[in-house]
């Protein structure tokens, strides 16, 4: 499996009991979409290596406890601690309107008042808000990621178009 051929689901963060158990903070907060996964894929330097599932469950609302088959020690499991986990783009249900997929906007044109801002670079999704980072030429502009900026996505056009509050521009430069 090829990593452009995927999504980052989450990341181990640690050992849940000496039987091999981990957890996993996922990217999202719909964890019940993953209960019937057979397998994920963790990345080992730039390969993504197939983990067979044994039984996986809702620990926290983002966090999955997972007891892979062939993890059954405490060593076995400090040797995937920190690594990040992938699914394919496959398992995705397409969304619409204004709801999107993180990675499916990178590289989004964004559209201000008919003016466009710049191109999505990342999104930093570290804060308890997310945020835009938009590259527009030397310099990046942090948007908030809130519904009531976003009217319209256009998936066809690659673009978003904002409404943003006065003063969010200006107060970047």
């Amino acid at each position: 499996m090829k990593k452009q051929d995927c999504f980052y689901l989450g990341k181990i963060i640690k050992k849940y009991s000496f039987n091999g158990e981990v957890l996993i903070k996922t990217d999202g907060d719909l964890v019940e979409n993953y209960f019937n996964l057979k397998n994920l894929f963790l990345e080992n330097e730039n390969d993504l290596v197939p983990f067979f599932i044994d039984r996986i469950k809702k620990h926290k609302p983002n966090i999955l406890r997972i007891k892979f088959e062939d993890v059954d020690s405490e060593e076995l499991a400090n040797k995937i601690l920190k690594k990040k986990i992938y699914l394919p783009l496959t398992l995705l249900k397409p969304l619409r309107g204004k709801k999107f997929y993180f990675h499916e906007v990178i590289g989004f044109k964004v559209i201000s008042e008919k003016k466009v801002i710049g191109i999505i670079n990342k999104i930093n999704d570290l804060s308890p808000q997310p945020i835009f980072e938009i590259k527009n030429k030397n310099r990046i502009i942090l948007v908030p990621i809130h519904n009531d900026f976003i009217i319209k996505i256009n998936r066809k056009e690659k673009n978003i178009e904002l409404s943003l509050p006065d003063g969010l521009l200006e107060l970047q430069n």
